[in-house]
């Protein structure tokens, strides 16, 4: 079994449009955009990633946002759910602040004993808030949003599946406990975990498949502390009968690839070197960073790029 995975890293979604993507993630959610750069493999879009002060494993959501593209359809085989943690008692805030910013999809329940506030994102996508106790994350606190509401980080994410017995045996390989099942969904949880630690399995045996586009998640990724852990993970899903790509620099980070059972993308990401590789921490996400190899394009990229703000 690994024993290097602590919970999440980030999230990697597409999005129709770069501005509206922004405003929503910084003036709605009150999340810090902690890099502004390219896609690394079509280098005319952005990659815009949002998250805590410095961009901490576990709370940051990136985003590919592709000038209207068609809106992703919802269903199996994908992650069907992205769930940010915030303080108990703080449902309420935010219920009233997305009612002002004409937030759509709102509908509360409960999951597995916490209060959630489901709710779309800017192209539908699915996303919730889940009180969490004892969450000690320190927030950023953007666009007046206070800090005992403020979002820490991810609580987890959602899988649909049409059958998640493999699914079950990999995130058993990866560290995560079977805690409980709740009507279709199954709670897996990693002990000591770094807070974004929970993924929710979804049987959906008759759902179609989705179709992935604006709203949709690209992939979901691990974290590790470093690329020696990495390496050794890797090693790991390879000998288990996984195809795992090489390591690929991403920057921010190291990133390997695998397709899970269930059709969904895995990546195992490193903690390092972090987002204040190339930014001072105080200015994260200001100016546009291009990786080394597009930086002699950078006149035709910039122009090519629409501004995040009016």
């Amino acid at each position: 079994m690994i024993k290097d995975i602590k919970g999440l890293h980030h999230i990697t979604s597409m999005a129709s449009d770069a501005r509206q993507n922004n405003k929503f993630f910084t003036d709605t959610l009150g999340l810090r955009r902690v890099k502004k750069t390219v896609n690394f493999d079509e280098p005319s879009i952005y990659h815009l990633y949002y998250g805590d002060e410095s961009g901490t494993a576990g709370t940051v959501m990136t985003y590919f946002p592709f000038p209207h593209m068609m809106r992703g359809r919802r269903g199996v085989g994908e992650v069907g759910e992205t769930q940010f943690s915030i303080p108990k008692g703080s449902l309420s805030f935010w219920k009233d602040r997305f009612v002002a910013n004409d937030v759509g999809g709102m509908q509360t329940d409960t999951v597995f004993g916490a209060n959630r506030l489901r709710f779309d994102g800017p192209d539908g996508d699915a996303f919730a808030l889940i009180e969490t106790a004892n969450d000690a994350r320190t927030p950023w606190t953007g666009a007046g949003v206070p800090e005992d509401a403020a979002i820490r980080g991810f609580a987890g994410a959602g899988l649909n599946l049409h059958d998640t017995a493999a699914t079950e045996e990999l995130l058993g390989f990866m560290g995560y406990q079977r805690t409980e099942t709740e009507g279709d969904v199954t709670r897996f949880v990693i002990p000591g975990g770094n807070g974004a630690d929970t993924i929710h399995l979804a049987t959906l045996p008759q759902t179609p498949f989705a179709r992935q586009g604006a709203g949709s998640v690209h992939h979901i990724a691990f974290a590790v502390d470093n690329r020696e852990k990495q390496l050794e993970v890797r090693k790991a899903l390879i000998d288990t009968g996984y195809q795992v790509t090489p390591v690929i620099d991403r920057d921010y980070f190291f990133a390997i690839y695998f397709r899970t059972p269930g059709g969904v993308l895995f990546e195992i990401a490193t903690n390092e070197p972090g987002f204040s590789r190339d930014e001072d921490t105080t200015h994260l996400g200001e100016v546009l960073k291009l990786p080394a190899r597009y930086e002699p394009l950078r006149d035709r990229i910039e122009a090519g790029l629409a501004p995040l703000a009016a």
